[in-house]
């Protein structure tokens, strides 16, 4: 990876695994804020994910939409890259996932109990730190390795590539859903193929596992026709639908405005018409994280 931009990444907290690849691990805010006894994610409230053990890593920077609201930076994707593989990364992570923490060590806030789970026995992985997790040629290997040796693993996917998909058993699988229609999709994730009809095909494999559609929704893009996306969702029969707002954060600044961020009324409005919509209904929310959590009805 060009130097430039490994080290913009690192001053961002990207710590990685070999000065060829771009695999990658980030302590999240929630997991440092949980380690020194703080609040933890929704993701602790929705599926019971302690986020101070929950390590946030990616196995490639490589992508092929350029989302709008991505708060991440599209100018560090690397042209080429050396893929390391599964056995590589699975062995490294919790280390590196240690040295991301280290700081903290210290901290007057942070018991002796939480930091030894945080770094000695971190049991979840968040396949969903940047890049495209399918564009890695060995995602499903990595996947059943990381879930043979003791982790939970969700994996968040914009579904672009439904063959990797359907081989993919993580403990919870995520596929984005950004818009309503192939239109708005292509303006709003800006892809770099024809993936709209792939989409739907990744989707059409949530039903066989336990599984989450992701919705961002941007003010004024893509809030509109929740029958639609309610359509989509009862053809999925996903396990549960995330609808969370956009957050005007990173290098999301550079290409929309604060005014298209939604605040959690707006959010918890749109997904309660979609709900009706899919046959789901309200399961949980969180305001601070802008997140409502639907389930099917029964």
């Amino acid at each position: 990876m060009h130097s430039k931009a490994c080290d913009a990444l690192h001053r961002q907290g990207y710590l990685f695994f070999s000065p060829l690849s771009t695999a990658a691990v980030k302590p999240c805010m929630w997991s440092r804020r949980a380690l020194r006894g703080g609040d933890m994610c929704y993701k602790h409230q929705f599926y019971g994910i302690e986020s101070h053990r929950c390590i946030q890593m990616t196995p490639t920077l490589r992508c092929n939409q350029r989302c709008l609201f991505c708060w991440r930076s599209m100018e560090h994707e690397p042209a080429d890259e050396h893929e390391l593989s599964p056995e590589v990364i699975v062995s490294g992570i919790q280390k590196l996932h240690k040295k991301g923490l280290a700081g903290y060590k210290p901290h007057p806030d942070v018991t002796s109990d939480r930091w030894h789970e945080a770094t000695g026995s971190p049991n979840q992985v968040a396949i969903s730190l940047s890049g495209e997790p399918t564009c890695y040629s060995h995602l499903p290997a990595l996947v059943n390795l990381f879930r043979e040796n003791g982790y939970t693993v969700f994996v968040v996917s914009n579904g672009t590539r439904p063959d990797v998909v359907a081989e993919l058993f993580p403990t919870q699988l995520y596929v984005s859903l950004d818009a309503p229609d192939e239109e708005t999709y292509t303006m709003l994730c800006r892809p770099k193929g024809d993936y709209w009809e792939r989409i739907l095909e990744s989707l059409s494999i949530l039903s066989s596992r336990r599984s989450a559609i992701r919705i961002t929704l941007v003010k004024g893009i893509n809030d509109y026709s929740p029958e639609a996306y309610g359509r989509i969702i009862a053809d999925a029969a996903p396990t549960y639908v995330e609808v969370k707002g956009y957050m005007y954060l990173g290098y999301s600044r550079s290409r929309l405005s604060i005014e298209q961020m939604p605040d959690h009324a707006h959010v918890r409005s749109f997904a309660g018409k979609i709900a009706r919509s899919a046959g789901y209904r309200i399961r949980d929310e969180s305001p601070v994280s802008r997140v409502v959590c639907l389930e099917e009805d029964q």
